[in-house]
């Protein structure tokens, strides 16, 4: 059972795991930093727990470790209790979800261990807002897409604001770097993926009819510049999401939930 220790003090360095978190030079979760994980709220909370993201400690007010008590039942980990006010004082800011938890960031998953088994993956390039982030990978554990993989000018997934986005889905679908962007596709389509990209093209096939492959990649860019030419040159084919006229685009995690629905509903 977790060990539930009361903070009365907001110095107490036992919980500076979870100081200032809005402070942008000071966040724990900076990969050059601390590089934790933080996991917010109790759902994204049971989720960091059933995944390979194992909390090193909790923090939180005492309702939502009663909500929490049946998880924590074989967790070895301190759960910090301390009043909302004094919560707020060590996070830098009032946390309508009362708990926190923090993580170790694992070691990274590699290509070949995420595509392994896998029919349908997104593959991303240029895509560094942490919303656009979360709802991606909210979308994918929604809609059967078993992994995304990145390309150059990503944002870090594991940033705070993209793993509560996710509703904690950042933590369990697998996630991995492309090497050699873009020349790393050609490792796909070893592995017998047809490589797609997503394009606003009108003159491009719509994306149901060119989804022919067993295996299916799916590149997706940033808003606005979209993928590079060069990205879309290493791809077997480029696709079009039907849209009404005088709309010319998607946002990236909307476009990314359309393609995994249409690989759903046509394989």
């Amino acid at each position: 059972m977790a060990e539930v220790i009361d903070i009365d003090d907001p110095s107490d360095s036992r919980v500076d795991d979870f100081r200032d978190l809005a402070s942008a030079d000071r966040r724990p979760d900076l990969p050059g930093r601390k590089g934790l994980v933080i996991a917010e709220g109790v759902v994204v909370v049971q989720r960091m727990l059933d995944s390979r993201f194992r909390p090193s400690a909790l923090m939180g007010v005492a309702r939502r470790y009663e909500q929490l008590a049946e998880d924590l039942a074989e967790v070895d980990v301190p759960f910090y209790r301390a009043t909302a006010e004094v919560m707020a004082e060590v996070v830098g800011f009032h946390l309508n979800r009362g708990v926190l938890a923090v993580a170790r960031r694992p070691a990274e998953l590699t290509l070949d261990e995420v595509t392994e088994g896998a029919r349908t993956v997104a593959v991303l390039e240029g895509v560094n807002d942490h919303e656009n982030l979360g709802s991606m990978f909210r979308n994918a554990a929604g809609l059967g897409a078993e992994a995304i993989l990145f390309g150059d000018r990503c944002a870090d997934p594991l940033y705070r604001r993209a793993v509560r986005v996710s509703m904690g889905h950042v933590l369990r679908v697998p996630f991995a770097s492309v090497p050699d962007w873009p020349n790393g596709l050609e490792l796909l389509r070893r592995k017998g993926f047809q490589i797609i990209a997503l394009t606003p093209n009108p003159a491009a096939p719509n994306l149901a009819a060119a989804m022919t492959g067993k295996r299916v990649a799916l590149l997706l860019g940033a808003e606005g510049p979209g993928l590079t030419e060069e990205a879309m040159r290493a791809t077997d084919v480029r696709a079009r999401i039907p849209m009404s006229p005088g709309t010319d685009s998607l946002n990236v995690a909307t476009a990314a939930a359309m393609a995994f629905y249409e690989r759903v509903r046509t394989s």
